[in-house]
């Protein structure tokens, strides 16, 4: 296959090899928190400054909150948007709560960021929350503020992941607009948000130093385009490396490293494959993904984290990541080298760390997982 337009490498991709290399059992992700069950899970976090709980994000708009202990009894609810939030909220499909992100200084402030879909018209919300008291687990909050707005084309490919870099400024993954095959061309469109990696302040202003803002046809709030739907990305909390799952459309599903101003190439480009190339492409600079698989190994990827915990020095540098149709589970070394292949979940649809760096795993089906090393 040859390219039309440049390539520009920031790891090499790797084949897909059925092997362990590193002379161990591969890793696994075993149950955990057996006690509990979750409708719909999309993600699982943990507060800064707070290593006693954990949060699990719910798509029908409910946030649980629970102590993270093995023998842990039940949950509780922390937030639902549906009461909070004044807009009308929109679920089912892709659609509904998505992301959770709390602010670097939560412990004192008492910030955190939703990112979920909304009707009327239909559309992506990105908004502020403040946890104004939480006595005997009687949780208080105040008004939503809404930092970011964005119109949808369709229901599906909303992305839904925000996080806060460790730069402090809050990251958005924003799908192409859905439908199939980016019909409105709005990954590769500078004045759209869609089909974008953006980054904006905890006041939802843009950083000075976004790689558009003096570029008079591109969006300053994007960070990097290209992209199809970035379910799921993580910061290395080592190395401070952006990493992000990229659905694919009919043929690859790949991992990227999100780099400042970054083009990753689609619709012209499915992971390293042709797509629909055109005038515009051939003089483009695409950065190729790190790792790609086919439909023989899957068919929707749940972008994951690199695991920098203390628990399994062995698993150092290595990035988890699924498949949420076949629940295939890969692990692959930052640093270079074979693949890894973990033993399958059940529809994972999300990853997340707890505040030691611990790696766990959603299963959409309402399950919580706990990496081990055996």
């Amino acid at each position: 296959m040859s390219f039309q337009g440049k390539f520009v490498p920031c790891v090499a991709v790797l084949s897909l090899l059925l092997l362990v290399s590193r002379g161990w059992a591969a890793p696994e992700f075993t149950p955990a928190f057996e006690s509990l069950n979750f409708k719909q899970p999309v993600q699982i976090t943990y507060a800064p400054g707070d290593d006693s709980q954990l949060f699990v994000v719910e798509q029908g708009g409910t946030i649980k909150v629970f102590d993270a202990e093995p023998d842990v009894k039940k949950s509780r609810e922390f937030f639902d948007v549906r009461k909070h939030s004044s807009n009308l909220f929109l679920s089912g499909g892709e659609q509904g709560l998505l992301g959770l992100a709390f602010d670097p200084n939560f412990a004192e402030n008492g910030y955190f960021y939703l990112n979920y879909t909304a009707n009327g018209p239909r559309r992506t919300v990105i908004s502020k929350f403040q946890l104004t008291s939480d006595s005997s687990g009687q949780y208080q909050f105040g008004g939503e503020k809404i930092l970011l707005e964005i119109n949808q084309d369709y229901s599906n490919h909303n992305g839904g992941m925000i996080t806060f870099g460790p730069d402090g400024y809050l990251y958005v993954g924003m799908g192409d607009g859905g439908s199939g095959g980016d019909p409105n061309h709005r990954a590769q469109d500078g004045q759209s948000l869609l089909g974008k990696m953006l980054r904006i302040t905890r006041t939802g202003d843009i950083p000075a130093d976004n790689p558009f803002v003096e570029v008079s046809d591109i969006r300053d709030e994007i960070w990097a385009l290209g992209l199809r739907n970035p379910w799921r990305f993580s910061f290395d909390r080592k190395t401070g490396a952006l990493w992000a799952g990229d659905v694919g459309q009919n043929a690859v599903e790949e991992v990227d490293v999100i780099v400042k101003g970054g083009n990753y190439g689609w619709r012209w480009y499915e992971g390293s494959q042709a797509f629909k190339p055109d005038v515009q492409s051939e003089n483009a600079t695409v950065i190729p993904p790190v790792f790609e698989y086919g439909r023989d190994q899957g068919q929707s990827i749940t972008g994951g984290y690199v695991y920098r915990g203390d628990e399994f020095p062995t698993l150092q540098g290595l990035y988890f990541f699924a498949d949420f149709v076949s629940g295939r589970v890969w692990a692959l070394p930052t640093d270079g080298g074979d693949v890894l292949i973990v033993p399958s979940l059940p529809n994972p649809s999300g990853f997340g760390e707890d505040a030691n760096g611990e790696l766990y795993a959603l299963s959409y089906t309402g399950k919580v997982y706990k990496l081990v090393d055996r």
